[in-house]
């Protein structure tokens, strides 16, 4: 098997070979090139999900002949259909530098004390990172624009706001979001909780909308999200649809 950075195999041990983390990160399988390995004959390689977030000493991947021996023939096959194309990549979480903008005027104005400020400073507290500031902005589309490209400035590399994500006519954050420049890949992904999250990128700066359930539950669709931009993941629509399958 090709090397994997950041992880390395043992040596064969009751006919397999295991491949083990040396380092925290995202790590992805080409499922199409596992399949056609897989089917090759007597070649097995099992391994994590793809899109799957691991600690250091993490087992990723295991590889047996099946029975125990095979024709070089179909060791060939295999090698020359990994010549072109990686079948397992350990991507090390990278340093971001966040701006947070909280909306709402209830938070805005006291009425309601903010409680998602210290929610994501838990999560991201986890990853290499670094909040540059966490705004608090009335329903208005002017201040949250303007908060946000205050974050830019300041040399933010990824912007999350929350607050305003519904589809009520007052909920302004979208609209914030769009009007800052950012393409919106999706408003709206089929896994729960975090229904109403939405995905964006202004250039290459990741923009995450979050819904109220980030608040109120332990692990919503933030978190799936999360270790990927860390990654270094660019998120597409067909990436977010495919949430639907154990979403």
């Amino acid at each position: 098997m090709a090397p994997v950075k950041g992880a390395h195999y043992t040596e064969p041990a009751e006919g397999k070979v295991l491949l083990f983390a040396d380092q925290r990160g995202m790590f992805r399988v080409n499922r199409t090139l596992l399949n056609k390995i897989n089917s090759i004959g007597d070649i097995t390689i099992c391994t994590l999900p793809d899109h799957y977030p691991v600690e250091a000493g993490a087992r990723l991947a295991s590889m047996r002949i099946v029975p125990l021996v095979t024709k070089e023939e179909q060791i060939l096959e295999a090698e020359k259909l990994c010549e072109k194309e990686t079948l397992l990549d350990l991507r090390p979480y990278r340093q971001q530098r966040i701006g947070v903008i909280i909306t709402g005027s209830e938070v805005y104005h006291g009425r309601i004390q903010d409680k998602f400020g210290a929610v994501i400073r838990s999560k991201l507290a986890q990853y290499p990172s670094q909040i540059l500031g966490i705004s608090i902005c009335d329903d208005d589309t002017e201040m949250i624009v303007d908060a946000a490209k205050a974050h830019l400035e300041n040399g933010a590399d990824f912007l999350i706001f929350t607050g305003g994500m519904s589809v009520d006519p007052d909920d302004l954050t979208p609209t914030a979001i769009r009007q800052l420049g950012a393409d919106i890949i999706s408003h709206g992904v089929p896994a729960q909780p975090g229904n109403m999250t939405l995905v964006a990128y202004l250039g290459q700066i990741p923009v995450l909308g979050v819904p109220g359930a980030a608040i109120k539950l332990p692990t919503t669709v933030l978190d799936v999200l999360l270790p990927q931009i860390f990654a270094g993941d660019r998120l597409t629509k067909e990436e977010l649809t495919s949430l639907a399958d154990g979403g």
